[in-house]
């Protein structure tokens, strides 16, 4: 990527979650929360790249699925989301990989829209700095809506 950091899966749950919550705005925050945390099985089993992925096929997917199963039981989020919801935060995904790939990774307009969704809507892509950094937003956004959430109860 462009910049003198690398964007970390932190910064990148949060543009999701971002989109996510502009794209739903009535959505309660125990699916913002899931929106988040989409890709926190990463988080156990790293970011493995698609070609892998695809070379894996189901197998892959099934331990993902039951990673975030796990994830969604600790931190309270149901781990059946309605489909709609999981649309959402796949939909709000695929925006950020459009804007990422625009923006950090130097695709051409032509060549992101050959590959990946075009947001209906723009969505700036704001620089968050170090690692660290995102990783202190990505804190204090679970804390906003973990306490949003026990509100809720």
């Amino acid at each position: 990527t462009v910049g003198p950091y690398p964007f970390s899966v932190a910064a990148h749950s949060l543009f999701v979650e971002k989109i996510f919550s502009r794209e739903n705005p009535d959505m309660p925050p125990v699916y913002q929360l899931a929106a988040l945390l989409h890709d926190s099985p990463e988080y156990v089993i790293g970011d493995l790249i698609s070609p892998f992925k695809q070379a894996i096929s189901g197998h892959y997917k099934h331990i993902e699925n039951k990673l975030l199963e796990a994830i969604h039981i600790k931190f309270g989020i149901p781990t059946q989301l309605p489909k709609s919801v999981t649309e959402a935060i796949k939909k709000s995904d695929h925006y950020a990989a459009y804007e990422e790939a625009r923006g950090l990774a130097g695709f051409s307009e032509t060549e992101a829209n050959s590959i990946f969704v075009k947001p209906q809507h723009s969505y700036e892509l704001s620089p968050i700095g170090s690692p660290d950094q995102a990783k202190q937003m990505f804190l204090q956004r679970y804390d906003f809506l973990d306490k949003a959430i026990q509100r809720a109860r």
